[in-house]
């Protein structure tokens, strides 16, 4: 290990500027539990306050440049805490899975601590990102990969593991590349590997590259995958916890979640809960595309408003707000919503479902009037269609009939009771299938025909009045 690094995480009391963490900051308090929640607003997240603080590529993304922004610092002495430290910090912090699940992290993580079997632990990133509309993960792997490295140490001495896989989308090739680099920058100065950060812990992170397979962003078919075999996701139980990587306990997990935990280790769990509203606590990486003027990915807090987002940072519509059409508010799985609902939608786990949608990866959609909301949606089913892997029957054969279906509404060369027929279909399809890409394909089909029924019937209609007219 070399005496820079060495350096780096023995240093106590040091100051790494207005960006650096705070370990044992004096404001800084480690509580049992989280604070109560007193804000009326959300949103305006401070510059000191980001985890992500090379986002945009803007500094060396390499191990120096790291630890001049805060990585790998005093990662010795977290560990020390043990792992029930960790996991009660990540409890404490209301951290939920970022991959679109929202799982609460440190209850899964807490799902590995039992009496050792003779099996290794295992730790699992997912790092596929193949839900189109969401490219936030890229952006971690791509500019920050101390902070995914980092926190596949904390996240998998926590629970025990022995290694952690990092399984990324094969497409990219940047990213896997900037990812290798930083693994190795690691081992080499001794900060995975054998006796990690000189904790006496040894942890090893390997990467995987997939092939492009959508249905490998499950956790099971991600499994198979490693294990050479076909992406096909497994029955559950048993689940990946007990019987998962190998046949050895595993957690599954996504890349934002986990390049988050060492600030929250560091600044403590109740400084991570103090932003958004109760059980949607945090900051987020929200991707934002489509029809607005400047499409980006950023960190904000949770809980801002769905408006405020698109207008602060996406510039705001093409047209103006008043333009607006509809809105996908977490990745192409999610069901739009229209204009009328996202004047009040609020960007957290809660405030997405009482709109009748989901914040899923909070890859943020936007459509304005100009769209084809039918076709932008009969293109989503074309996608959904060719990713499943077909094990499961309703959605091997629902997929395809909602395709043919929605081929014909995209021409109006339809009749109105298809459209309920279309909606029967997916309630079929939704909740009967092994994993969720089933529920993925339905949902958007039912967001369409609850907010945008009219305008389908008005296409039908059109199309027959200009039948009869021949």
């Amino acid at each position: 290990m070399t005496n820079s690094v060495i350096n780096h995480f023995n240093l106590r009391g040091r100051t790494l500027g207005k960006l650096g963490p705070l370990l044992h900051h004096p404001k800084i308090k480690h509580s049992t539990q989280p604070p109560s929640q007193t804000k009326s607003s959300y949103g305006k997240l401070k510059d000191e306050d980001r985890v992500f603080t090379n986002l945009y590529g803007r500094h060396d993304w390499r191990l120096q440049g790291a630890l001049k922004r805060g990585d790998w610092y005093k990662t010795k002495d977290i560990m020390n805490k043990g792992p029930e430290w960790i996991i009660n910090e990540i409890k404490i912090s209301g951290l939920r899975g970022r991959g679109g699940a929202g799982f609460p992290s440190g209850v899964k993580w807490s799902f590995m601590l039992k009496p050792p079997d003779g099996r290794p632990k295992y730790l699992i990133i997912n790092a596929d990102e193949g839900e189109p509309g969401t490219c936030k993960d890229r952006e971690i792997m791509r500019h920050d990969p101390h902070k995914l490295v980092e926190g596949c140490l904390l996240a998998g001495f926590a629970m025990g593991a022995k290694a952690a896989y990092i399984y990324i989308r094969g497409e990219f090739y940047n990213e896997a590349s900037n990812m290798q680099v930083a693994i190795a920058e690691a081992y080499q100065a001794g900060l995975i590997g054998k006796n990690a950060c000189e904790s006496h812990y040894d942890f090893d992170i390997f990467m995987h590259r997939g092939a492009g397979a959508y249905i490998c962003g499950e956790e099971t078919a991600l499994i198979e995958s490693i294990e050479g075999k076909q992406g096909k996701p497994r029955l559950k139980p048993p689940f990946p916890a007990d019987v998962g990587l190998f046949g050895c306990p595993t957690t599954v997990t996504n890349v934002e979640t986990v390049a988050v935990a060492a600030a929250i280790l560091r600044r403590g769990g109740s400084w991570f809960a103090s932003f958004g509203r109760p059980n949607n606590s945090g900051t987020k990486l929200f991707a934002i595309s489509g029809h607005v003027c400047t499409p980006c990915v950023v960190e904000e807090e949770m809980s801002i408003p769905l408006q405020e987002l698109v207008e602060r940072y996406g510039g705001g519509v093409v047209g103006g707000w008043e333009n607006l059409l509809a809105i996908i508010p977490g990745g192409s799985s999610t069901p739009c919503i229209p204009q009328s609902v996202c004047n009040t939608a609020i960007m957290d786990f809660d405030g997405l479902i009482a709109c009748g949608t989901s914040l899923g990866t909070a890859a943020v959609i936007v459509m304005n009037k100009q769209t084809d909301i039918i076709k932008a949606i009969a293109r989503l089913i074309v996608f959904y269609k060719h990713e499943s892997c077909g094990q499961c029957t309703p959605c091997r054969e629902g997929t395809s009939w909602m395709d043919k279906i929605m081929a014909r509404l995209v021409d109006g060369n339809a009749r109105c009771e298809e459209i309920d027929m279309l909606y029967e279909i997916s309630k079929q399809i939704e909740g009967h299938t092994i994993c969720a890409l089933g529920d993925a394909a339905a949902w958007p089909v039912q967001g369409l025909i609850r907010h945008f029924r009219p305008e389908i019937e008005c296409r039908i209609q059109k199309n027959q009045a200009m039948k009869c007219c021949q």
